[in-house]
């Protein structure tokens, strides 16, 4: 039986370089089995026959979009944080008085099991109706084992509930605790945090805050180093606000991602190109601070495949991957292209995904956006609008903006 044929799409982004006009995807068994022109595919897949069948007349088809960064799993509310950077406060200073990333994990200590599976799964389902299909969500706002594995937990189960493909990254080195020591807790997280996280088997990742005032190069290299002898490959924050070497290191222990990226320079570039590691670049966060975009181009030049991903966190508010296009296009300079491919193809690069994630070509999953507009081109052109009209995870409806508004369920 013949799962979804989407058909008459006046635009099917397949993968970075291939697209139709008039095109048609017909999926199986989860998977796409075919792409092409709606006149071919939908003569070897009749509509009739699919379980599901979208008419995509007047609207464009793309891959699933994938949030290769976020923070997603937290609590508490820090919107007069917000309010205080508008008043010339930096984050630096907002951090040293206990704010920032500290308030988040007192806030995240105190919420029940109950309460935070909640925030994510409402946080998921926005994101859904935004077009994302794959997201990484980061534990972080623990910095204990409890906490954290509590965190780790949360996400696996909100995967396991919800359409989207959640992937769960450990970063109990996010901060250092008030009170501590970097040194001391560097070791914590090596010697009790990794242990637990590898026991307990959620992680596919583990992240570090390579910055000034946070985690030195060497800190952050012993924590890397030490979460890929217990299977998780390295990701690593790297150069945000500071010049301190976070890229460098990242090509240094093959990490599959080196994120923000603001600071980093043409030889980082290289570095990473050369390595094989994929740069993730976040504009909202840029746009959250008020600080300049970063350059994509020395990366793009070395030859290395980028990524653009939400940074979603209580200090970068927005879950939105459309946003998060409208940024790189015009804070970043990416073509609407460009920015496409690097929120699909690109985030799962950033995931390490190799089944096809990001794309829509035969054999990968079948994760899909029908647009409310005939081009890719309209998602960072209509900024702040939301044009997703119907998301297929696997190949089954998941969303559908007109079912919603009729009463219907995804």
């Amino acid at each position: 039986m013949i799962d979804a044929v989407v058909h008459d799409a006046a635009e099917l982004v397949v993968a970075p370089g291939e697209s139709y006009a008039d095109g048609a995807v017909a999926i199986e068994d989860g998977r796409v089995a075919r792409v092409g022109s709606t006149d071919a595919v939908t003569r070897e897949y009749p509509p009739e026959n699919a379980v599901e069948r979208v008419d995509a007349t007047g609207c464009a088809v793309i891959p699933g979009l994938v949030d290769a960064h976020t923070h997603a799993l937290f609590a508490g509310d820090r919107s007069d944080e917000f309010a205080a950077k508008l008043r010339g406060k930096t984050y630096q200073e907002l951090l040293a008085a206990g704010g920032g990333i500290l308030r988040t994990v007192e806030a995240v200590r105190a919420a029940s099991d109950e309460r935070l599976l909640g925030n994510l799964l409402g946080q998921l389902d926005t994101m859904l109706a935004h077009g994302t299909t794959t997201v990484e969500v980061k534990s972080g706002y623990g910095l204990d084992a409890e906490t954290e594995l509590q965190m780790l937990e949360v996400i696996d189960t909100a995967n396991a509930r919800h359409p989207v493909d959640v992937v769960a990254t450990f970063m109990g080195a996010h901060a250092v605790p008030t009170g501590r020591d970097a040194e001391a807790y560097t070791a914590e997280v090596i010697d009790d945090q990794l242990p637990a996280v590898a026991a307990q088997g959620v992680a596919e990742f583990c992240d570090v805050f390579c910055e000034d005032g946070v985690f030195s190069v060497d800190q952050s290299r012993r924590i890397l180093e030490a979460g890929r002898e217990y299977g998780l490959t390295p990701k690593i924050h790297a150069e945000e606000l500071s010049h301190l070497g976070g890229a460098q290191l990242g090509a240094e222990v093959g990490a599959a991602s080196a994120d923000h990226l603001l600071q980093a320079t043409a030889a980082d570039a290289s570095a990473l190109a050369a390595a094989g590691v994929t740069p993730v670049f976040l504009p909202g966060t840029a746009f959250s601070l008020g600080t300049a975009y970063a350059d994509a181009e020395p990366f793009t030049a070395a030859g290395a495949t980028i990524a653009i991903a939400s940074d979603f966190n209580p200090n970068c508010h927005s879950s939105s991957m459309g946003m998060t296009l409208a940024l790189a296009c015009v804070g970043m300079g990416l073509s609407p292209r460009d920015a496409l491919d690097a929120a699909t193809r690109g985030g799962a690069l950033a995931l390490d995904r190799a089944d096809g994630v990001g794309t829509l070509t035969p054999g990968a999953p079948a994760d899909l956006v029908v647009l409310d507009a005939p081009t890719h081109v309209h998602i960072p052109y209509s900024f702040g609008v939301n044009r997703v009209g119907t998301v297929l995870k696997g190949g089954t409806v998941v969303h559908d903006t007109e079912r919603l508004a009729s009463g219907g369920v995804r």
